[in-house]
């Protein structure tokens, strides 16, 4: 998900999206524990997007 996407969202929907990619980045982890992880490059996309939410929730935040 590109910056651009992430800030045409509203708040609540950032927070669910938000909330999904921390389910995802779990259950991500959790089959790198266990072996069955085929693409480990997912776990950087999946932080990266998480990171870039937060980044437009805190913009909105500060522009109030």
């Amino acid at each position: 998900m590109k910056a651009k996407e992430i800030n045409e969202l509203t708040t609540a929907q950032m927070h669910e999206k938000e909330q999904s990619y921390k389910e995802e980045l779990f259950n991500l982890r959790f089959q790198l524990a266990t072996g069955q992880l085929e693409n480990t490059a997912r776990l950087k996309q999946v932080r990266k997007n998480i990171a870039r939410i937060k980044t437009a929730l805190r913009q909105q935040e500060l522009n109030k």
